[in-house]
């Protein structure tokens, strides 16, 4: 893009009142408070999935969805425990902060279960609300990996980089489970 392109890109961007957002007092002016507000909101999400995975184990009919779910529960007590070691190193009360986007996530899954009967056809509903909620947070591991590098947080990163792992290993055992077991189960 050449430089007159920019600019025209900027001006134009600029000009559209409607969509300047005004920010909040206490918004985040430098990188590492958007890192520390970032890890408030992952903080309360991994703490509401903690409490969130057992209702979703016990809706499963498949047994390997099931035991695949309380297996990422003790995971995800584990990321906790994680990211309170990263609030540690970060010198920070290690504090949880709503995250909306889980919030939606978790309350769609609760619409799922309450929207299928029990057997495939709700496992399914419950692998794909779980895979919607590990895409979120392969997402939001990753940025927090780029972030901590960036502020030259490396001992973060490699925690964080161990935690997007799991989310993503989660993510492709939910797939597996799926595509060999329950959505062909769930098509009869």
């Amino acid at each position: 893009m050449k430089n007159s392109e920019k600019t025209n890109d900027t001006k134009s961007a600029n000009n559209s009142k409607e969509t300047i957002v005004q920010p909040a007092k206490d918004a985040a002016t430098k990188l590492r408070e958007l890192f520390i507000d970032s890890l408030k909101d992952i903080y309360w999400a991994e703490n509401a999935l903690v409490k969130a995975l057992p209702k979703m184990a016990a809706n499963a009919t498949s047994a390997s969805l099931a035991s695949s779910i309380k297996e990422h529960h003790v995971v995800t007590k584990h990321q906790v425990t994680r990211l309170d070691q990263i609030f540690d190193l970060l010198k920070h009360k290690a504090e949880g902060k709503k995250c909306e986007a889980m919030a939606g996530l978790l309350k769609e899954g609760d619409s799922i279960l309450e929207e299928t009967e029990p057997g495939a056809v709700r496992d399914a509903g419950i692998i794909a609300a779980s895979q919607k909620i590990e895409h979120y947070e392969i997402a939001t591991y990753g940025t927090l990996v780029a972030f901590a590098k960036t502020l030259g947080e490396n001992d973060i990163a490699k925690l964080l980089t161990q935690t997007l792992s799991e989310e993503k290993e989660a993510d492709c055992l939910l797939n597996e489970i799926a595509l060999n077991a329950v959505n062909i189960v769930a098509a009869e």
